[in-house]
Order: structure tokens, then C-alpha cells, then sequence
């Protein structure tokens, strides 16, 4: 099962978690949901199984005509973020009812999938991890450069995927392996350990793993 969610507050030492042997636990809390279902796709009328959840309520005015007649349907508002799952068999979920952060237990793994930070054009050696260039006599204004890029003769080209300056981050990214630390349903918080992708407030998928 997924869940829409947003990274609302990345807890790394300010109130921390304790865990049972009194260790301190960074985790991230992430406000998941309440997510409407806004459409059911069956596979006698769409040909496969899906479900579609709203998360983000926004006012009416700020959605189109074809946005709003599509909600409309659900009954539950307007959202800015919708978003699709696919379903090996019939969904147990009807239109118009919520998924919560009660879908999650405490002490399973997830797996969050977001949009990473975007950090504008960058150099090799911070896009990639390039060694600074050697620095003998003559050398100039070279250090932070990327070396040679060609080839010989044969193929005489630079090949496709040559790892170059350029635009780094604003990619998707699914960080794996995270652990629900605890569930807190009156406030549809889902602290997790460790860090998930994007900046705080970027909304991410939030899917069971395993």
C-alpha cells in the first residue's frame, strides 16, 4: 500500500526519539496523509487495477475545469497532488474513502520515493566526485577542470553518458530500507529513521517494502 505524504520536519537532534535501550534515534516525520481516493480503475472497465489518491487540499479557484470535474466525482475537495497506483487485484478502498497513516506499523520497512534537491549546474568534482586535477609547474586555472574528454581516432566522438558538468539534483530518487520508528494517527505523522529525498516540505511516496 502507498501513501501520499509530505516532509514536513527532519528531526536530526532537535527532540529526538529515544528507543527502548535509551539511544537516540534521528528520524524524519512525515505527515502522511489523510489521502482521499479520488478514482477506482477496475480492469472489466480500464483494463487493469488502480487506484488514485488526492493529497494537498486546495481551494477551488486554483484548479481547471477538467481537474475540478474529475474530483468532483470523489466528492472530497480539490488536491494538488495526485497520484496513481496500480493494484494486483480489486481495490479494498472505494471512492471517496481515506487512507491514513494507519497503513503503517511501527518497526516495518518503507521505502520513500521524492524529488531531490536542486542544486543548479555544477562542476565535476561536486556533481561527481572528480579527484582535484594534479597541480605541477605550468598549471593553470585547471584544477577543478574535468580532463580530457575525447577520443582517438575511432569513434572520434565524446561517448553518450561521459560523466560532465551539469544540472545536478531535482531528480526522482527512492531511498530504501527506512524504518518506521512510530505512528501517530491523531496527528497523521509517520516518524521514519534516517533521511528521505527532497527538501522539507517536498511531498514524497511513502510505499511498504519487502
Amino acid at each position: 500500500m502507498d501513501c501520499h505524504a509530505r516532509n514536513t520536519w527532519p528531526q536530526t537532534g532537535h527532540d529526538p526519539i529515544f528507543g527502548d535501550d535509551g539511544s537516540v534515534i534521528p528520524v524524519t516525520v512525515i505527515e502522511a496523509g489523510p489521502c482521499p481516493v479520488t478514482q477506482v480503475k477496475t480492469a472489466e472497465k480500464d483494463g487493469y487495477h488502480a487506484m488514485q489518491l488526492g493529497f494537498d487540499q486546495i481551494p477551488e479557484r486554483k484548479v481547471t475545469k477538467p481537474a475540478k470535474g474529475h474530483m468532483d466525482k470523489a466528492g472530497r475537495g480539490y488536491f494538488r497532488c495526485l497520484r496513481e497506483i496500480r493494484l494486483d487485484a480489486p481495490s479494498a478502498f472505494e471512492q471517496g474513502m481515506d487512507v491514513t497513516v494507519d497503513i503503517f506499523a511501527a518497526g516495518e520497512t518503507v521505502k520513500v520515493t521524492g524529488t531531490s534537491i536542486g542544486k543548479g549546474f555544477a562542476g565535476v568534482m561536486k556533481r561527481w566526485n572528480f579527484p582535484v586535477f594534479a597541480r605541477p609547474t605550468g598549471t593553470e586555472k585547471a584544477h577543478r577542470s574535468g580532463g580530457s574528454i575525447g577520443n582517438n581516432t575511432e569513434p572520434g566522438k565524446v561517448m553518450k553518458g561521459k560523466r560532465m558538468a551539469g544540472h545536478m539534483g531535482a531528480r526522482t530518487v527512492t531511498t530504501v530500507g527506512l524504518k518506521v520508528v512510530d505512528v501517530r494517527p491523531e496527528m497523521n505523522m509517520n516518524p521514519g529513521q534516517g533521511q528521505v529525498p527532497g527538501p522539507r516540505n517536498g511531498v514524497v511516496m511513502v510505499r511498504k517494502q519487502g
